[in-house]
């Protein structure tokens, strides 16, 4: 009877940590971790275990975005280990101007981005799910960029603006928002980032499309 009590006892122990593997560890670290320590450059972390010196305010974890509902159980920024190295040195350089990183959405399970497609099925302004976006492989970042008094730098439109107004390209702006988003991309730019023309706010780690599609979810405790 004691054989067959510890069988049991390591095939549910074998069942509970194949199943680990699925979510991601929503826990934070008392002692910030050194990214720089961290041996697998496509491993998913949380960034907030990494630095206190961003701005969190993700929107899909609640109603204030154009689904109009809360679509993540709690507000973490999960990346790969590689976009998180990237972010680091960036948000150094924006800091030595008196900025802070403003972060909207990091990694996207694969199931939300279908959701987000039905709503707006248009690949100018969100990836077609059967392609996956750079979200899904954690490996894109939305953001702006805040003072050191949390007052977020006029970018001439809000996140998530579908029109032309919110592109790159679209110079009939005010010099100061032309300045802004010229701050934003220059240094996301020279930190491993490439732009996403029809979105100021959107910006993928160069070589992140050939990472997997995910579909993760991780935990809230």
């Amino acid at each position: 009877m004691k054989l067959y009590i510890k069988i049991s006892f390591l095939l549910i122990l074998t069942l509970l940590l194949s199943c680990k593997s699925t979510q991601l560890n929503s826990k934070k670290s008392p002692v910030l971790l050194d990214i720089a320590k961290e041996t697998d450059d496509n491993d998913f972390v949380n960034l907030k275990n990494y630095s206190n010196d961003f701005v969190y305010d993700m929107k899909y974890a609640t109603a204030d975005n154009f689904l109009k509902e809360k679509v993540y159980p709690c507000a973490e920024c999960f990346l790969r280990v590689k976009t998180v190295k990237s972010l680091l040195e960036a948000n150094k350089m924006f800091l030595a101007k008196g900025y802070k990183i403003k972060l909207y959405d990091c990694y996207r399970p694969k199931a939300i981005q279908k959701k987000m497609f039905q709503l707006v099925p248009d690949a100018n302004y969100v990836a077609n799910p059967k392609k996956g976006s750079i979200h899904n492989r954690g490996g894109a970042v939305d953001i702006s960029i805040v003072d050191f008094n949390g007052i977020e730098l006029d970018m001439g439109t809000k996140f998530d603006f579908f029109g032309k107004e919110a592109s790159h390209n679209y110079l009939s702006l005010s010099d100061t928002v032309l300045a802004n988003r010229k701050i934003l991309k220059e240094i996301m730019l020279q930190n491993n980032f490439k732009s996403f023309d029809s979105e100021w706010w959107h910006y993928n780690l160069n070589g992140s499309n050939t990472d997997k599609v995910e579909n993760l979810k991780w935990n809230c405790n």
